[in-house]
């Protein structure tokens, strides 16, 4: 898909979008989209923190849709069309004891997983998490998301000479190490956080 594309025509609505379609339940790449929405404002010398609360606000809105689809339809509407997105009767179960048990945390740290930010907010609605509640953390949740992958793509925007360079210098297989590294040192990180 050409996202680039997408941002260029939509401007900084794109940024709320894809997150927007993924929070909702619909398993969509909304990080990508905000990713790449953040580096055009880089290359535009537009506002990052427009594009940050467009995201959030996309964000909160697609965990709302998500949320009172998971309410309202509940395990009934997931168990008809979860075979879509192999999501078996056991994994449902499991999912909405974990929600009843870890239902703020959970919500917090779903933006930042792919597969769980997808499922989250329906899974709040179907545990019957109080609005209120998960409408806090949703947002928390969002905004840190939001403020996380917006100023990310926006470095890379700033830095693409020098990213194109150092691609060049270590070559393909020297890049994909070191985004392996990368990706082990913050899973570390979150695994120590996890256990504190």
């Amino acid at each position: 898909m050409n996202w680039a594309g997408i941002v260029d025509a939509l401007g900084y609505p794109s940024a709320g979008l894809g997150i927007l379609i993924e929070s909702a339940g619909i398993p969509f790449p909304g990080d990508a989209l905000l990713l790449v929405a953040g580096a055009w404002a880089a290359t535009r010398h537009h506002s990052v923190l427009v594009v940050i609360l467009f995201g959030f606000v996309g964000a909160t809105a697609g965990a709302d849709i998500g949320y009172l689809l998971g309410y309202r339809g509940g395990r009934p509407f997931v168990e008809r069309f979860g075979h879509l997105f192999r999501i078996r009767p056991d994994h449902l179960a499991r999912a909405e004891l974990f929600f009843a048990r870890h239902g703020d945390k959970a919500i917090i740290a779903a933006r930042f997983l792919l597969g769980l930010r997808t499922w989250s907010a329906m899974l709040a609605g179907m545990a019957r998490m109080p609005f209120w509640r998960f409408q806090l953390f949703s947002a928390l949740g969002g905004l840190v998301w939001a403020a996380v992958i917006g100023i990310a793509g926006y470095w890379l925007g700033n830095n693409l000479a020098l990213l194109e360079s150092i691609a060049r210098g270590i070559g393909i297989g020297g890049l994909t190490v070191l985004l392996l590294i990368a990706l082990v040192l913050v899973a570390a990180r979150e695994r120590a956080s996890r256990q504190r």
